[in-house]
């Protein structure tokens, strides 16, 4: 499968067989985050792999997504230094996160996984659970296993709409 297949085949899926996936295969998926690029490749990031049954309906309940309690696998993608901000104003931790979990869902793709991104969760209650220091930010949890479903590809906005060349 080519990157564009798998950039094109990619889906929220939010039902998940009950599968669980082999510790190889986490690793591969974490590996695709380790291995994404950062700014001045710092990699102030730290990836949880949340695979505890009891774990994942804590989270469920807490982020108020039921869903999630039916994935084998939830990953927090966490900043390690939300207060750095580069020169453009932009703070690199949402970036480089956003950067090595989407690395990690285009490989879920080619594995025949399916991933959910999800940002509505109370900071505060999930870092508690998760045991995150209170100087750290959990950027995205996303979770990851065997889809049992195939959703129809999404609406997008026409291309002219949303690309201009050299200037706005």
């Amino acid at each position: 499968m080519d990157v564009r297949t798998a950039i094109e085949k990619r889906r929220s899926i939010r039902k998940y067989a009950s599968r669980e996936l082999t510790r190889e295969e986490v690793d591969l998926l974490l590996t695709a985050a380790q291995l994404a690029p950062s700014a001045r490749n710092r990699q102030e990031w730290r990836f949880i792999a949340v695979t505890e049954k009891e774990l994942i309906q804590k989270v469920a309940q807490i982020s108020g997504q039921d869903f999630l309690g039916g994935a084998p696998m939830v990953i927090a993608g966490v900043g390690l230094e939300p207060t750095r901000v580069m020169r453009c104003g932009i703070p690199p931790y949402i970036v480089d996160v956003t950067i090595a979990l989407t690395q990690v869902s285009l490989l879920a793709v080619e594995m025949g996984l399916g991933t959910c991104w999800i940002g509505g969760f109370p900071q505060e209650e999930m870092r508690q659970l998760l045991g995150i220091p209170e100087e750290h930010q959990i950027v995205q949890l996303m979770a990851v296993g065997y889809p049992e479903e195939e959703p129809a590809p999404r609406p997008r906005r026409p291309f002219a709409e949303i690309v201009s060349y050299n200037k706005f």
